[in-house]
């Protein structure tokens, strides 16, 4: 643990910047911390900063602090209706890297309409947790690639970008699948925490526009609703037109909007 001080000559204000613990500061006034910094890897690799402080000038010590000792490039998400939030990691160096709209989506399939909805002839959906393990990861795969080789991973979630290692699946049992007899064809991911997140939704360029996605979507938001739960979340990016009008069409509505932010 280093507790060596940083001090700043950007005020002569007596608050000091300590680094607590691995990736952490605190910011202190007279033994009270007036402020927290916190430095994360995501499942993507990436490294995600935060920071709660009281005060602009505490929130720029502690970039300050953090910047000095955290390597490049570094990044964090907020939301954009915090305006002095966004203002501090601007002043920090951080530009908009991209803004994603955060949608409430009904479950019920008398709202969403997904009550009759099935599959394309030839296509089952594989429920979450019974996957194979292999043509999941194959589907995943070849799904990345192909949106790699057009719009770009840019248009996708922050989170399912891929690692660095290309294990971009981190927890199979969380996937249902769109099967055909010989591979599968697309894939929804539902993680449910506090509540039901759908972090990922996608179908194989070449079969798009049969209605796999939606029944995909049927089959999740079934499977959330039968759990209790009145409505999911997801983000959509907002160049993706494509995901945005699958889940208006589902009754689902934007209720704000996050916005990434990267040095």
């Amino acid at each position: 643990m280093n507790t060596k001080p940083f001090t700043s000559g950007l005020s002569e204000n007596a608050v000091m910047i300590t680094r607590v613990a691995d990736r952490q500061w605190h910011a202190l006034d007279d033994d009270l911390v007036v402020g927290r910094g916190h430095a994360e890897h995501r499942p993507d690799g990436r490294l995600f900063v935060s920071i709660d402080a009281w005060h602009d000038a505490t929130f720029d010590r502690l970039a300050e602090a953090m910047l000095a000792e955290l390597p490049a490039p570094l990044y964090t998400v907020v939301d954009e209706a915090d305006v002095e939030l966004t203002a501090g990691w601007r002043r920090a160096g951080f530009t908009i890297r991209r803004r994603e709209w955060e949608y409430v989506v009904p479950t019920d399939p008398r709202v969403t309409g997904l009550d009759e909805v099935l599959p394309p002839s030839g296509v089952t959906i594989v429920p979450a947790g019974e996957a194979d393990e292999s043509l999941l990861r194959a589907v995943d795969r070849a799904i990345r690639d192909e949106v790699e080789a057009t719009v770009g991973w840019h248009s996708m979630p922050a989170e399912v970008i891929p690692r660095s290692e290309g294990d971009t699946i981190v927890d199979p049992s969380k996937y249902a699948v769109a099967a055909a007899p010989d591979r599968y064809l697309g894939l929804i991911r539902v993680v449910t925490v506090n509540r039901p997140r759908i972090g990922l939704v996608a179908v194989r360029a070449g079969e798009q526009r049969r209605g796999i996605a939606r029944a995909l979507l049927a089959h999740a938001l079934g499977t959330v609703h039968r759990s209790g739960f009145a409505a999911a979340w997801t983000e959509v990016h907002e160049s993706n037109q494509a995901a945005s009008a699958l889940f208006q069409g589902i009754g689902a509505r934007p209720m704000s909007s996050n916005l990434e932010l990267v040095r």
